[in-house]
Formats: C-alpha cells, structure tokens, sequence
C-alpha cells in the first residue's frame, strides 16, 4: 500500500494512487505536477490523489519526496545495458556497473554514465578547434566586425572590434559535456556524486546558460575528428532533456529538481532496436516512415494518424508472388503478459495489423512483453471466426534479468522464422 513516511516521503509504483493532504502541497508543486506527464493529480475534499502513470525516479517537492517505483523493476546491474543498447552502444563499460542505484534509483545511472564518458574524454585529451571569439583591440587582427565598429566605435580608429579565431578546447563538443556535467550536479541528490560530478564540469568549458546546449546538440555534425564524444552526447541530451532516447528522460524531471525515467518509453525502444537488428540478420529491414501505412479516409477531420505498430519491418516477396514487400508488425507492450491474458483492445490492434500488413498464408502478429522473473516465455493466440483463422498472435516475453543480445533470442527465432517463410525457395 503507498504510504507516507515521517520524511514527508511519498511512495508509488506505476498506475498506484495516494492521498496526500492540502498542507503538503502548495501552489507551485501542483503546478509542476500538473504540467509533468509523471502524475495525474486530482483534487478531492480533503486535500489530492495522486496517481503515477509510466516514469520512475524521484520528483522533489518542496514538501514531499515523491517517489515512483517501476512494476517491472530491472535489476541495476543490468539496466545500465538496456539504457546502453537502447542508445546504440553495443557494450556498456564494466565501471558503470559498480554505480550503486542511490536515493535516485534507476534515473541516478544516467548522471553516473555521463560522468564516466566524460572522464573517458579527459583522459583522452579534449578536441581543439579554431573558436571564433568577439574581441576589442587596437591592431587588427582576425576579421574586422565591421557593423560593430560602424555602430559602436562612433569614428573612434584606436579601438578595433574585431572576430578572431582562437584554437582551443571550446568547440561544441566541449561545451555540451561541460553543461550537462553541470546540471546533473545541480540536480544530484548524492553529495559525493554532486563533487565529482562539479570537479569534473570545472575541466570543460561551458556556456553562460547551460540549456543553450541543447540547440548545440541539435545543429552539431560528427565527423572522425568528433566521433568519439557520441557516447558522452547521447547521456548528455538525456540530463539535458534534448533527446537521447526519445522522451526517455521526462524533461519535466529536472523542472522539478528530479530526474525521471520512463520505462515504457525504454521498453519500446530496446525492442525497436532488437526487432530491426534480427530483421537485417534475416536479409529484411525496417519499413520507411510512410511506407504501407494503413489510413482511415471518409472522417469528419481532414487528416487521421495511420495506424503504426511500434517497429515494421519488411522482407523480400516470394518469387512468383506479388512484388510488394512482405510486412510484420512487432508492437512493444509493457505489460505483465506473462501472469495475464492479452487485453481486447491489444489484440483488436493486432488483428488490424494482421489485415493490413500481412496475407492470409501469413497472418502473423508480434507482441513482445517483459519477462521480470527471468524465465522467458512465448505462446500462440489463434485469432478464429466463423470464416476460418482471423491471425495468429505470438505472445513473447523477453528476460529483463540478461544481457539485451541473450534476452532477444526469442524475439529472433520469431522473426527468423517468418524471414524463412517468406523467402524465394
């Protein structure tokens, strides 16, 4: 049962609720809850229910600590691998492993993981580059900034403005670690974390804002010369709320002096990955964005979102066949498939992928589920009418407690299996 501690500490597991009186919460926290996405909040006579949806971590009030458990919890040790595999990293390195969880749970690896890549870069030697830097001098040197002299200088000629390009260590690269390691130590709640995560960040350049970093990350190209920050970038956009994993970090985590992990967002993702990675060793690929999407026309707004499974991939069509590409849906769910039936509303889903993806010889449907307890599993939902066989849907649940490459295995033998049917004989 959620309870309150003597520490004014809330505790919820995902899709829980509590009471929480009038007094804990003024103003300003309901404002950030309210505008979050981590917890519903409604108000009763008595004071507020708070209900928690998909994120985990902590939300820090002025009041309250608020903290979100996940249902499926995913030992710390390994989700360091799935955040890694998740961000395109193939192996995670062996240190980050012994990054105990702390007060932040699941979210406290991510500042963790930066500051490891970034002493990573340390050790290597920091990239310099020619940095165009504004300058006032009396010989000209560099560019003259000719409209700051037009409109500054008011005909003085002993005072230059000029734009010079000095070659030093605060090129974008830089100044990304730089305001990340400083937020994240803005933001920890562990003291000795929040000490080296500071002495650290005092050995990169850093701009005047740090959230500046943001638009940094998003114009910034890689090149052989830059390519090893990817690492320390992909942690970075996550402390930052600029990406990473799509939405994997709630930005409104650190609205809120917090830092927020949303599982469900994770969970699709790795299976996105996995799914694509066994479709590639299956001579298939992932489907373009629009390609054999499934539309609705004829209703009352002028455009309706296609229906689009979490991952489609295409294979080569039999030979003798149509030419269009053979499809398969795989849809992530973050649901305790293993323990209950499969919802109506899930297999109804299916069913239209079924029919809009596949043809009658193979009327094949993915869903892939977490496995918490460490024993894979996998089952068959024969979907039959008064016509015959409507679809087959194959239930397979994935062992959150191994490695993403060993948990994958029954989602490739799946899709193996579906490659070899569909290929020329």
């Amino acid at each position: 049962m959620p309870r309150i501690t003597d520490r004014h500490e809330v505790i919820l597991r995902e899709y829980e609720s509590v009471a929480v009186p009038r007094s804990r919460l003024h103003g300003g926290d309901l404002d950030t809850l309210r505008s979050g996405t981590a917890v519903h909040v409604a108000e009763t006579r008595d004071g507020y229910v708070l209900k928690a949806r998909t994120s985990t971590g902590v939300l820090q009030l002025d009041r309250i600590r608020l903290v979100l458990r996940p249902k499926f919890p995913i030992p710390g040790k390994r989700l360091i691998d799935w955040l890694c595999y998740a961000n395109g990293r193939h192996e995670p390195d062996e240190t980050l492993r012994n990054w105990p969880i702390g007060q932040d749970g699941y979210a406290g690896l991510v500042p963790a993981a930066l500051l490891h890549e970034c002493r990573l870069l340390l050790r290597r030697g920091l990239r310099r580059d020619y940095v165009r830097r504004p300058r006032v001098d009396t010989a000209l040197r560099g560019r003259l900034d000719v409209e700051a002299q037009a409109t500054r200088c008011y005909g003085a000629v002993d005072r230059l403005h000029l734009q010079t390009f000095e070659y030093e260590n605060g090129g974008w690269e830089n100044l990304v670690c730089g305001a990340a390691l400083s937020v994240a130590a803005h933001r920890s709640t562990d003291p000795q974390q929040t000490r080296w995560l500071l002495d650290t960040a005092a050995r990169f350049p850093s701009p005047r804002r740090p959230l500046d970093a943001v638009s940094l990350l998003a114009r910034g190209q890689y090149t052989r010369l830059n390519a090893h920050y990817r690492a320390a970038h992909a942690w970075a956009r996550m402390v930052l709320g600029g990406g990473g994993v799509r939405d994997l970090l709630d930005p409104y985590g650190f609205g809120a002096k917090s830092l927020l992990l949303n599982l469900d967002v994770l969970w699709e993702n790795v299976v996105r990955r996995m799914a694509l990675d066994a479709a590639v060793a299956s001579g298939g690929r992932g489907a373009g964005l629009n390609e054999g999407a499934i539309r609705t026309y004829g209703g009352l707004t002028a455009t309706t979102p296609p229906f689009k499974p979490d991952v489609l991939l295409a294979f080569p069509p039999r030979a003798g066949g149509s030419a269009a590409p053979r499809f398969l849906a795989v849809d992530a769910k973050y649901k305790n498939y293993g323990a209950r039936n499969v919802s109506s509303a899930d297999r109804h889903q299916l069913l239209t992928y079924i029919a809009g993806y596949t043809d009658p010889e193979h009327p094949l449907a993915l869903v892939v589920h977490p496995a918490p307890d460490g024993s894979p599993t996998e089952r068959d939902l024969r979907i039959e009418g008064p016509h015959g066989r409507l679809g087959l849907i194959k239930v397979l649940g994935l062992d959150t407690h191994a490695v993403p490459w060993d948990a994958a295995a029954p989602l490739r033998g799946a899709i193996s299996a579906f490659a070899a049917s569909t290929a020329p004989p």
